[in-house]
């Protein structure tokens, strides 16, 4: 019972809930911490002046809130409330379980009635404590939200489980214990809170006073309140709207706003719901106990891995002993070696066992919660929150189901002294298997007319020597990283093609190719100059060699992007010398002419791409050769493009296929390890622009800024132009510029980057020229 206690605390105080009401989101919040953290809206953003105006929006829909931008034209949406338009800003506070809140607009008014019955300021507006998203209050206020009873009705059977002495409600730090409680107010007293704020004057004279153990059985035997419609208060719920997902009563059906949807007996759905979860629930505890087993499983790994540790360091200072003077100093180094893989499988180890336990106890707790929803018997209380708890089961469960069940580490140590050298190779002894059987392969050889480069991508052919009698089991191809840098592994395989992508645009590499076998790596090959496109303009870069169909290369994105793609690749021809030294062979694209006139289309590298699925996140829908993506899911995911951009102009758009229910997407570029579960430019490796119907704004590290007035619909075309000889990045919306220029001082390697949700689609189109607007700027200046 005690895990389930953080499903039982508001979000907001940090206490157990008080009067819980149910948002719009799904979520729960004390009465008073809603009333807390009420904002009042501007006039121009009420739903009366959206009523007149024939917006036609829900005073619900916090969807199209403006993204909460109330004040500020660089507000997102996304950071905290400033309260009244004429108070001065005040930042986010956390509550005390880490939950971000905003503080209340301004202090309460002193009143004696109740927060339910206290008004509510005209135009307010309240934000979920828990997703954030917010929504304007209707004339009903707070009323307009229906009351969780089966949440009250499990928090009291969890207290009354509880044999601690009752605690004052009032105390801020330590709470002391409580001498009384006051039956009208519902609130346990510890006897300085009492005085303070229950003075026995005034209408508080009257209220009634009793021991806190009274007030505890008071609380128990006092009748459950029958369930009332939210709109009709002295009607009760009957029925049950499938469509609407909600209770209803016989008034709101004679009232017609149910009449095309179907309507069944609350009784009915009520154990529908129940047989639903249950079923979800076998699943979840399924995946329990095999996670029990998993965490048994790995504590003894740590034990084995203790004692192989220590059976691995007796036999290998016994060997060590054994030998000479000069062994000794080699065997500070070995023992070293084995403790850092001692440590490091601990802590592999330990730190899978700490996530699980983690992920365990919240399941634990999730499951004990469930249990406790089912045991109360009031209907159309339980079928607010079932929907909401069926889905939770769900992903809970999937969430086991991915790989979480399986060691990360193996309890050997695959290493092995070899004590057999003599004493002058003592320096060499390292842990390796010398094996001298056969010799290593001979060194392979690169076949020129297999080798070329395209836009920013480079294709390397190779083979072995025809004299060889010596097999290789593989070949390892290095790349420098277009600087004159250390070389590092782009492949490593038994191909003999591969292409490189994401390469630097008008950069030159150094490529070099080894083969390897069981008894060790041949000599390294000839170096081979590469050089990148500058201008793709030339139509002489696009004559295909004839290469054989049964020989089609690897396709692998070079190692600064850190993506590996394989696909079928054909290589394009481009020009190639031999340069004097014999060591060295030179391969390059044509170049443009340095005497020829300045023109800034000229100067661009038009690229062609599509998106990647191999880095995009699993909620990613590809189609048409992936150039079309959507989301599977109701939140953000990111999807990159598979070329990056170093250097140069380069421009694409993005064609909005679907548009449904307002959402935000984000388009922009990012570096390769952007996070791919939250918005575009939440993280520092993303500079996007995200836009609704109505507006749009820039943000970047999460900071939101220069909204700007003009969204999106479907058929809208979004325009992305990255100029990284001026290092800025613009944004276009239907061949108008948007907004300034976004961002400034971007150096680095960048990739196009969509975030979306399942309400939109949209489809790339590359290759395109730079907008005449840019260009004649560009020009001038």
């Amino acid at each position: 019972m005690e895990e389930m206690e953080e499903e039982l605390k508001c979000p907001v105080c940090g206490s157990f809930y008080r009067e819980p009401i149910i948002l719009p989101c799904s979520h729960n919040i004390c009465q008073a911490c809603a009333r807390n953290i009420l904002v009042q809206t501007p006039e121009s953003e009420s739903p009366q002046s959206r009523r007149a105006s024939g917006s036609g929006v829900s005073d619900y829909d916090y969807l199209d809130l403006d993204k909460m931008s109330l004040y500020s034209e660089a507000d997102s949406g996304y950071g905290s409330y400033g309260g009244f338009a004429s108070a001065p800003t005040t930042p986010c506070q956390k509550s005390p379980n880490g939950v971000r809140v905003f503080p209340p607009a301004m202090p309460p008014p002193a009143t004696h009635l109740s927060p339910a019955l206290a008004p509510v300021p005209r135009n307010s507006c309240i934000t979920c404590p828990q997703c954030h998203r917010s929504l304007i209050l209707d004339d009903r206020g707070l009323r307009g939200f229906p009351k969780n009873r089966v949440l009250e009705g499990v928090i009291d059977r969890y207290q009354q489980s509880k044999a601690a002495a009752l605690k004052c409600q009032l105390c801020e730090k330590a709470p002391k214990e409580a001498t009384v409680m006051c039956e009208q107010c519902d609130v346990f007293y510890c006897d300085p809170c009492r005085l303070r704020c229950h003075p026995p004057r005034g209408p508080l004279a009257k209220h009634r006073l009793v021991p806190p153990a009274q007030g505890r059985v008071s609380r128990r035997l006092s009748p459950r309140k029958v369930s009332t419609c939210t709109d009709h208060e002295l009607e009760n719920h009957s029925m049950y709207c499938v469509q609407c997902k909600m209770p209803v009563c016989y008034q709101c059906l004679e009232e017609g706003k149910h009449s095309s949807h179907e309507v069944k007996a609350l009784g009915a759905m009520w154990k529908l719901h129940k047989s639903q979860l249950s079923q979800a629930l076998n699943g979840l505890s399924d995946r329990a106990k095999e996670a029990k087993e998993f965490l048994v499983q790995l504590r003894n790994m740590v034990q084995q891995i203790q004692e192989n540790s220590v059976e691995f360091e007796a036999c290998l200072v016994a060997q060590c002993d054994a030998l000479i003077d000069a062994l000794n100093r080699r065997k500070a180094q070995l023992l070293a070696r084995v403790n850092k893989e001692h440590e490091h499988k601990l802590k592999v180890v330990r730190d899978q066992i700490s996530h699980c336990t983690v992920k365990l106890r919240q399941t634990t707790g999730l499951m004990e919660y469930c249990l406790e929803v089912i045991k109360e018997n009031d209907p159309s209380g339980f079928l607010q929150i079932s929907d909401a708890l069926i889905r939770r089961v769900h992903l809970t469960e999937d969430q086991w189901g991915k790989g979480t069940l399986t060691p990360r580490m193996t309890t050997d140590f695959d290493l092995s002294l070899d004590n057999s050298p003599l004493l002058q190779s003592i320096h060499q002894l390292d842990f390796v298997q010398m094996k001298t059987s056969s010799p290593v392969p001979a060194t392979p050889i690169l076949q020129l007319e297999e080798c070329c480069t395209h836009n920013n991508s480079a294709t390397l052919s190779w083979k072995q020597p025809p004299l060889s009698t010596v097999p290789a089991d593989g070949y390892i191809l290095e790349l420098d990283d277009g600087n004159g840098g250390q070389f590092r592994e782009v492949y490593v395989g038994k191909e003999t093609m591969c292409t490189v992508d994401g390469l630097h645009f008008n950069s030159t590499y150094n490529a070099r190719i080894k083969a390897f076998n069981k008894t060790g790596v041949s000599q390294y090959s000839k170096t081979l100059v590469l050089q990148t496109s500058e201008d793709t303009d030339s139509e002489e870069q696009t004559v295909p060699f004839p290469v054989p169909s049964e020989r089609l290369p690897l396709r692998r994105m070079s190692p600064f992007s850190s993506t590996l793609n394989l696909q079928p690749s054909f290589p394009r021809r481009s020009y190639f010398d031999f340069r004097p030294s014999p060591h060295q062979l030179s391969l390059h694209s044509s170049l443009q002419s340095l005497n020829a006139p300045v023109d800034i289309k000229k100067l661009l590298a038009v690229a062609w791409f599509a998106f990647d699925p191999g880095s995009a996140h699993s909620d990613i829908i590809f189609s048409n050769d992936n150039l079309t993506v959507t989301c599977s899911s109701y939140d953000d995911r990111v999807v990159l493009g598979k070329t990056g951009f170093s250097k140069g102009v380069h421009y694409w758009e993005l064609t909005v296929d679907r548009y449904d229910n307002h959402p935000d997407p984000a388009f922009g570029v990012a570096r390769i390890d952007v996070m791919k579960d939250v918005m575009l430019g939440k993280d520092d490796k993303a500079w996007a622009m995200y836009v609704d119907n109505n507006r749009s704004w820039f943000m970047h590290n999460n900071s939101h800024t220069n909204r700007t007035e003009g969204g999106i619909t479907k058929g809208a075309t979004i325009g992305i132009l990255l100029d990284l000889n001026r290092k800025t990045l613009t944004f276009f919306i239907n061949d108008e510029q948007q907004g300034p220029i976004a961002f400034e001082n971007v150096e680095g390697l960048f990739f196009p980057a969509v975030s979306l949700n399942r309400n939109v689609q949209v489809t790339l189109h590359t290759g395109l020229p730079v907008p005449d607007c840019y260009s004649s700027r560009a020009s001038i200046a």
